[in-house]
């Protein structure tokens, strides 16, 4: 959601940017040649066709309805795309802790590497948990799940998280060298 974002304020940029510079090349050439139709756009018609319009006009009401839609929809995807973070216990009244998913993930993810038997492993924690994905390092895992789904768990609680997240652990077997 935050790179939808992204996207949407850098094309609101570029076209704000490309509408300046068009008002500043317009401008110019207005002070250059006073009397002469403008460079790109032709304001004299552009001015007697807005001069005909009125409020009541369907066209206005229609643009004007398009435009509270646009600015709508706008402020519900930047309302939607905020920082997801976790909240820790406030260690005082007046400071306020949180810490990322990224940073919940790295940490759970070195714990679980440290693990005998893991070759690798990744992981994602999301607004309601956190999942690891592990590689066994030996054909023959045993009781390798449980003991990374511990190490998660205990990683997670060891944290003074307000509310804990799920853990889910998943350990696929090494794949086969050829």
């Amino acid at each position: 959601m935050r790179l939808l974002v992204r996207l949407i304020t850098a094309l609101l940029g570029l076209a704000v940017a490309a509408l300046g510079a068009l008002l500043v090349v317009e401008t110019l050439w207005a002070l250059a040649r006073p009397h002469s139709p403008g460079l790109l756009v032709p304001w004299r018609d552009v001015h007697g066709g807005l001069g005909a319009l009125s409020w009541d006009d369907p066209p206005v009401r229609v643009t004007a309805a398009v435009v509270a839609l646009v600015g709508l929809v706008l402020l519900l995807v930047a309302s939607a795309a905020g920082r997801r973070e976790y909240r820790l216990h406030d260690p005082a009244p007046e400071v306020t802790v949180t810490t990322d998913r990224r940073s919940l993930a790295r940490l759970v993810g070195h714990q679980v590497r440290e693990q005998d038997g893991v070759a690798g492993a990744s992981v994602t924690a999301g607004a309601k948990r956190v999942q690891v994905r592990a590689t066994a390092q030996f054909r023959e895992s045993g009781d390798l799940r449980t003991r990374l789904t511990d190490t998660a768990e205990r990683a997670v609680g060891e944290l003074p998280l307000r509310t804990r997240p799920k853990v889910l652990v998943s350990v696929a077997p090494p794949k086969e060298r050829r």
